[in-house]
Formats: structure tokens, C-alpha cells, sequence
């Protein structure tokens, strides 16, 4: 009796593979059986539900946001098009010390920087626990699939009466165990931003306390860097110390050199990271921009030689302006001028090219886009990062081989974050998968039209099921929330 052809839910025929390891691309068919990958190769004679002519495209694993503060975007805009929509099927979201939860109680009005990032409102931060937080993502899916971190920050504010001090012991203890329902209830890890005030008082000591859980949950720890300037090194240095007193791996988040000052001084700090990496653990992550982009505050105003608005609550008509032109039109000073807008965001053009490009092109480097998601005129990596290193940087400066790139979104960051299964295009992995022309694929957002979907990506598939195509999102959420 002759055997009947496979059949598939989806097949993608005549693709060119780029699978997420840094090998050659090569040409095959990929078919998707229940939400994984169940066959590549020549698959002429098998049958699917669904096809899609892949021909002159590439095929690669969907790209993994390895930075993102889409906490809250996952549920209050599911269909996530700024990420869906440049190829990214998962988001690591809770950086910077800042998640949506465990929720201050009582949060208070207005929600203090840099939790704002999330709601300057406060109405999302409603979940007492993790717990409930991640519940709630089950039972209202998002289009993409999302691995979370706990922020120190925001276990800070929910612990402490005066935030400009180290915790007291009872303070640390009580953080921990917050920390500790979190990882137990599907936090990959715990993040810090040690750079912002609320937490910028946390001696060394009091972060490996509360981070004690990490190392009988499988956790990793995530850092905003106390100082990302004229201190960059010792900076680095207690990054590693926590890693290494704790015994798990770190990620440093956006890494980057900035200030006039210390342009060039990449030099300096990829070195350290790579020694470092011959005795510990250690993953970065970069977004491909020369500008960074937070809270609006004075102090930060003076290390940037452009600084953008990009939202204010007393002031939203200032969006999207710079910050010298707001002075003007106010007849006001700078810290007069920044004091009338607060609270507000901005984007600080603070970084050189060549530090930029040589942070990209190291090889143990993730991608990250670090977007704004709730910004009113945000910047332009939200929508833009993904498609900008596959474009402007591989395809236009041949900073890398298409090859690496793909991998540096794929495959090493899912395994630096330890997503088992993703991020490589492999027969039961799942089918997480990204469609784009290496031809023409670059951002379409800029600092003047920051909301802009990227140029060239094609079809993104997450967990087998089609969530943007033709331009647009189909309305499928199927994103599932990813946990060690």
C-alpha cells in the first residue's frame, strides 16, 4: 500500500534558511505540525493546510527582543505590532529594575520615575504578585511570546518608606521573598537600574541579598548599570562581583559608553567583558542607535548633544521637540525649562558611532531594542531595531554577515536567556519563524516618524500560527509566556 504524503499545518516551500547558528544558509522547505517544527528539507511531495512561497526569501528563527519594557504592552496592546511587525516573536520584558509586577501597594500619584516608563497613570500597576501578573498574560495572550524578569526597583518601592537609603535587613529580607514568588512563579530572572534614582542608594551587598533566589531557581541577573560614563569599568566590575558572589549568570543591559569624554573607551570595556567571560557567565545586549532614551531629568540633560522630548504630562504638545526649541518658546532655562516638564521623557544623543559598531560587531553581543513602547513620540528602535541591524548594518556597512546577525537576535539569545527549544530553526524547536527579503529589509522609523513598521519583513509565524502578515497583524495571539 503506498504511503500517504506528510501532512502539515503550514508549509513554507522554496525558502532560503538561515537557521540561527552562524552556519551557511542554505535552501529548503520548513513545515509546522502543532505548533512546532516537524520537517525540513525537500518536502515536494507533502501537504499542508496552509502553504507559503517563500522563494528569494530567507527563512530565519523569529527574532528575540533580548530588552524591552513591554510589561504592560502585552496586555494593554496584544497584538503587539511595533515588534510583531520588525520580525520579533519574543520579548524579554522587566528590565532596567522596573516590571509591571509584584505592584507597590498603594501606588502613589504620580508613579515614581522610572516606573512610569510602564504607566505614569499607575491604573496597570494592579498585580499583587507575580503570580497574578503572569495569570493574567495565560489567560490573555499576546501575539508574541514573552520570558520575564522582576525588577529590583520595583520591589524597592514596594518595600521601602524612603528609597534614598540602603534597605535595612527586614527591608532586604521582604524584598527576597518577593523576588523568590516571582522566580517560583515563571520569572526567568531579576533585573536592576542602578543608574536611576530609587535605586541608586542599593549598595552592592543589598543586591546580591535580594537576588539571593537566583541560584536555587536557575535565575539570571539583568543590570541598567550603576554608570554607563566616567565609571563604566568599576561599573562592570560589580556587575561581575554579583554574578559571581550569587553564582549565576549576568546580562549586561544596552551596553554603551557614553558622554563626550568617553568616546572610544569601548575599547576598554569589551576587553574586561571578554576576560571576564573566560571565568563566569556573562551575556550584553545593544541597541543599533547612538541615542538612549528614559526619563527626562536635568542631570542627564548635560552628557547629550541633542536631547529630544518624547512625552510630558503637563506639556504633551512638547513631544517630539527638542529640548533647546522648548526653551525658547518657554524663555526659559534649561533646568527651569526641563523642571516645567516633568514628568516627562526624553531621547539623549550621548553616543559615538564607532562605539556603537564596535559593540555591535562583538561577537558574544544580543540584539536589544530597549523601546518605549507607551512613549507619545518615541524612539525610533521600538519600531526600527531589528530590520536597522539586518539592513543599515549587515546589508549597507557589512558590519557582519547575515549569517551573524540573524544569530545574534536568534540563536545566542536564546541560549544566553536559556528559552530551550527557540531560537534556531530545527526539526521539534518551536515555530517561531520570521520571513524577510534580505534585499530591502531596513527600518522605516526615524526620529521625525518614529511609528513606522520596518521595510521587508514579510510573514512572522509565532508558535506555528501567523501573527503579521501583508503589513498588518492577522489578530492571532498565540504567544506564550516562557519560563526555564
Amino acid at each position: 500500500m503506498a504511503l500517504r504524503p506528510a501532512h502539515y499545518s503550514l508549509l513554507i516551500r522554496h525558502g532560503t534558511l538561515i537557521d540561527g547558528t552562524r552556519a551557511p544558509r542554505y535552501a529548503a522547505d520548513l513545515a509546522i505540525r502543532d505548533g512546532r517544527i516537524a520537517a525540513i528539507g525537500r518536502l515536494d511531495k507533502a501537504r499542508a493546510d496552509a502553504e507559503i512561497d517563500a522563494s528569494g526569501k530567507i527563512v530565519a528563527p523569529g527574532f528575540i527582543d533580548a530588552h524591552t519594557h513591554d510589561d504592560r504592552l502585552l496586555l494593554s496592546a496584544p497584538e503587539m505590532a511595533p515588534k510583531a511587525s520588525q520580525g520579533v516573536t519574543t520579548v524579554v520584558a522587566g528590565n532596567c529594575g522596573v516590571s509591571l509586577a509584584p505592584s507597590p501597594n498603594g501606588m502613589a500619584k504620580p508613579v515614581t520615575p522610572p516606573l512610569d516608563l510602564l504607566d505614569a497613570e499607575g491604573g496597570w500597576f494592579r498585580f499583587p504578585t507575580f503570580a497574578a501578573y503572569v495569570e493574567e498574560l495565560r489567560a490573555r495572550p499576546a501575539a508574541t511570546n514573552c520570558a520575564l524578569l522582576v525588577g529590583h526597583t520595583s520591589l524597592r518601592v514596594q518595600t521601602m518608606d524612603d528609597l534614598e537609603r540602603p534597605a535595612s535587613a527586614a527591608e532586604i529580607a521582604r524584598m527576597r521573598e518577593h523576588a523568590d514568588e516571582a522566580l517560583a512563579s515563571g520569572a526567568i530572572g531579576v533585573s536592576t537600574g542602578l543608574y536611576y534614582e530609587p535605586a541608586a542608594a542599593a549598595p552592592t551587598e543589598e543586591v546580591i541579598e535580594v537576588c539571593r533566589p537566583l541560584a536555587k531557581r536557575n535565575g539570571l541577573y539583568c543590570t541598567h548599570m550603576r554608570d554607563e560614563g566616567d565609571r563604566v569599568l568599576e561599573s562592570l566590575e560589580e556587575t561581575f562581583r554579583i554574578g559571581r558572589e550569587l553564582g549565576v549568570p549576568v546580562v549586561v543591559s544596552h551596553h554603551k559608553v557614553v558622554g563626550t569624554q568617553n568616546r572610544g573607551r569601548s575599547a576598554e570595556t569589551l576587553p574586561l567583558i571578554e576576560a571576564r567571560m573566560r571565568e563566569q557567565k556573562i551575556g550584553l545586549d545593544c541597541y543599533p542607535y547612538c541615542a538612549s532614551s528614559t526619563i527626562l531629568t536635568a542631570s542627564r540633560v548635560g552628557v547629550a548633544s541633542k536631547v529630544l522630548v518624547t512625552w510630558s504630562k503637563p506639556h504633551p504638545e512638547f513631544a517630539g521637540m527638542e529640548l533647546a526649541e522648548i526653551e525658547r518658546k518657554m524663555g526659559l532655562g534649561m533646568e527651569d525649562t526641563v523642571a516645567r516638564l516633568l514628568p516627562a521623557g526624553a531621547i539623549y544623543f550621548s553616543m559615538d558611532e564607532a562605539d556603537v559598531q564596535r559593540i555591535l560587531a562583538f561577537e558574544r553581543t544580543m540584539i536589544g531594542s530597549d523601546g518605549l513602547p507607551h512613549d507619545a513620540a518615541p524612539h525610533p528602535r521600538l519600531w526600527g531595531t531589528f530590520p536597522r541591524v539586518l539592513g543599515h548594518y549587515a546589508r549597507g556597512l557589512n558590519l557582519f554577515p547575515l549569517e551573524t546577525a540573524v544569530h545574534k537576535m536568534t540563536g545566542l539569545t536564546a541560549k544566553t536567556f536559556g528559552l530551550a527549544g527557540r531560537g534556531i530553526l530545527k526539526e521539534g524547536y518551536a515555530a517561531d519563524v520570521t520571513i524577510f527579503d534580505a534585499g530591502t529589509v531596513d527600518e522605516a522609523a526615524t526620529f521625525a516618524r518614529p511609528i513606522q513598521p520596518a521595510k521587508g519583513i514579510d510573514c512572522v509565524i509565532v508558535n506555528g500560527t501567523i501573527v503579521w502578515t501583508e503589513g498588518k497583524a492577522t489578530g492571532a495571539r498565540p504567544g506564550q509566556v516562557l519560563s526555564h
